[in-house]
């Protein structure tokens, strides 16, 4: 199956942002596809923001894009658009970076006033930098996002039954993107 590189851009340790793609990563590798999950918050800052292309960390942050068949992008919504991390992990990547690939732009926030951040705001980039197929995105208000008592993901039952054909869309991109390859 497909390669999935799933990108959280929040630049929080405890991000709900990044437990909605952890535990979306569970759906996509339940289908049979492999899961890498990475945290943009872990680059080292001054790299990331002065453009150190040929700094090792993110050297290799290019590659696992340039190997990824989809790639998940997660980012909270502050002032109704994707995060500044997310944005300065896009600014490092080769122009093309996303060209044939399958992406799922998630978001998460605190109001249902930024629900167009995905498609105004993230999915033009994500377009801009060559994507395959941006498939249909999807925000998550964050309270619908918690840890349960014993350290798990819990995602509010409707948003879960909503995303749920989100994530299977996703799915189905990537295994179109790649029958062709099968099929050769």
């Amino acid at each position: 199956m497909a390669t999935v590189l799933s990108v959280s851009g929040s630049p929080s340790a405890t991000s709900r942002t990044t437990r909605l793609l952890r535990h979306v990563d569970g759906w996509l590798a339940a289908r049979g596809h492999h899961v890498i999950p990475f945290e943009a918050r872990h680059l080292p800052a001054h790299a990331l923001l002065s453009g150190d292309f040929d700094h090792p960390e993110i050297a290799a942050a290019v590659e696992l894009f340039a190997r990824a068949d989809g790639v998940v992008i997660g980012t909270p919504v502050y002032k109704a658009a994707y995060s500044g991390l997310l944005k300065a992990l896009l600014d490092v990547l080769p122009q093309y970076a996303l060209a044939g690939k399958a992406v799922l732009p998630l978001a998460t926030g605190g109001s249902p006033a930024h629900v167009l951040a995905v498609d105004y705001a993230l999915r033009p980039v994500l377009s801009s930098m060559g994507a395959g197929h941006v498939t249909q995105g999807w925000f998550v208000l964050d309270r619908h996002v918690t840890a349960g008592e014993d350290g798990t993901t819990v995602v509010e039952r409707e948003t879960e039954a909503l995303l749920a054909p989100v994530v299977d869309g996703f799915a189905v991109a990537l295994e179109r993107l790649a029958a062709p390859v099968l099929a050769g």
